[in-house]
């Protein structure tokens, strides 16, 4: 689903885990801690990280260096590991599809009759992202995305979402501009990069924890998101 309006009247980033799909199981974990002990032969966990907001390759060094691991040596299993992971995670994801956050399929289908284009910022691997999009039925909605190998923090990866959307010719002048994630990492993202920030509770993080990032807009689940919201100047 294609948008044919140029520019477009708004143009919306999603975060991925716990905005829209949430309780998938273990499988990203999993994947993670075994990809590790494929290339480095090291056993770790990421219990005690707290993996919510963080970027993929974060969460590995973090695991690493809890066993042990020196920086260098992280430096050098990186890229193998980063590949074993997310050849991994597209073997065993199952189907996703009744993992949707409330009013996520709705909202992304007014937002393609709209003409406004969705995009992805998310802590995932790009394969682990696409996937786990593909696996949920939602692939259609979305035309771009940036992921945690493309750059060293969230705001980055926005920056580089909306670098994409700018060259496919999609924001100008008027164009509203939003990120919705579900943790304060978001809402910090999108101020770093002067868009809106919508900030939804279907995640880990508490309402509480959400209003003290003071997001643009602070809602309980997508199903209170209304087209007039994104675009209303």
């Amino acid at each position: 689903m294609h948008p044919e309006r140029f520019p477009a009247p708004a143009v919306v980033l999603f975060d991925i885990d716990g905005t829209l799909m949430r309780r998938i199981g273990p499988y990203h974990r999993e994947v993670l801690v075994e990809a590790v002990r494929r290339v480095s032969g090291l056993e770790t966990t990421t219990d005690g990280i707290p993996v919510q907001g963080m970027l993929d390759p974060d969460i590995l060094s973090r695991m690493m260096r809890a066993a042990g691991a020196r920086p260098a040596q992280i430096r050098t299993w990186m890229p193998a590991i980063l590949e074993a992971a997310q050849e991994l995670f597209v073997e065993r994801c199952p189907s996703l599809e009744r993992k949707l956050c409330p009013g996520v399929r709705m909202l992304l289908r007014r937002l393609a009759r709209a003409g406004i284009p969705a995009g992805l910022v998310t802590g995932n691997l790009s394969r682990i992202g696409w996937t786990k999009i593909e696996r949920a039925g939602l692939r259609p909605y979305f035309q771009f995305g940036a992921f945690s190998e493309q750059g060293p923090t969230r705001a980055a990866l926005a920056r580089l979402a909306l670098r994409q959307a700018r060259k496919a010719g999609w924001i100008g002048r008027g164009t509203r501009l939003w990120l919705i994630g579900d943790h304060p990492n978001d809402v910090l993202a999108a101020r770093a990069n002067r868009i809106g920030a919508i900030a939804v509770a279907t995640g880990l993080s508490s309402r509480e924890e959400l209003a003290g990032a003071s997001p643009d807009l602070l809602l309980d689940d997508l199903r209170q998101l209304e087209l007039e919201m994104l675009v209303a100047p």
